[in-house]
């Protein structure tokens, strides 16, 4: 099983601690984000296909080919047109089903492996949080499946994010990239997913977690130190 990085943007947010090093690769407890990122990979997970971008090679030098036994391909992401975008530069070298992550946030190794176990649909990590405007708004529907990511929903104090880790498969890439919003030249993957399960009647699942760690700004590096010194992560 494949699983696909996208660490191509800078983090502007991030100010001039990126100035000199990716987002994905600013340091975290003594180890750079990326690294959280694999090691939290179940022994499925053979091969890491890394989007770069923005100062690539400080990441190629890092990781190399391999890292914890997995092998290393990169893709470089030319045009910054959007996750959805950076994925579908995965394209040429991606089979069958395979695991997406962001490469700033955390994750626990226990959630990727309950994401990956075998289902015939998609799914998404979920959790639910007090601060919606900082992540996508998870709609879930009757049945239990989600039904619309809204991104930039500022007027809800709580409710289901998405934390971006995503468990697809190659039939995604048989439907058409959708813009960040209306007239955007950035294409969402949120947007994407939700609207190629629904036009492919593929199953979108949400898995929920307490576990996700999300890195926006240079505070959450600090807060993300001190949960990792509690959590076996």
């Amino acid at each position: 099983m494949q699983c696909v990085i996208l660490a191509a943007g800078r983090g502007t947010r991030m100010m001039e601690l990126t100035s000199s090093v990716p987002k994905p690769m600013l340091d975290v407890g003594g180890k750079p984000l990326l690294e959280y990122k694999i090691a939290a990979l179940p022994e499925e997970v053979d091969e890491v296909v890394i989007i770069v971008g923005y100062l690539k090679d400080v990441v190629q030098k890092h990781f190399g080919a391999a890292r914890a036994g997995k092998r290393i391909t990169y893709v470089e992401q030319k045009d910054l047109n959007g996750t959805a975008g950076a994925l579908w530069s995965a394209e040429p070298v991606l089979k069958d089903r395979f695991v997406v992550m962001m490469g700033d946030d955390i994750y626990a190794k226990e959630d990727v492996e309950r994401c990956i176990a075998p289902y015939s649909g998609w799914r998404l990590l979920v959790q639910e949080i007090t601060e919606m405007h900082r992540a996508g708004s998870v709609e879930v529907g009757d049945d239990g499946l989600i039904s619309q990511i809204v991104e930039g929903d500022k007027h809800k104090e709580k409710g289901i994010a998405s934390t971006n880790l995503y468990v697809l498969d190659t039939r995604l890439f048989s439907a058409p990239l959708i813009p960040k919003q209306p007239g955007s030249l950035e294409f969402g993957l949120p947007q994407t997913v939700v609207a190629a399960s629904q036009s492919l009647g593929i199953p979108f699942e949400p898995v929920f977690t307490d576990k996700w760690i999300q890195i926006t700004s240079p505070k959450d590096l600090v807060f993300a130190a001190e949960m990792l010194k509690k959590m076996s992560i």
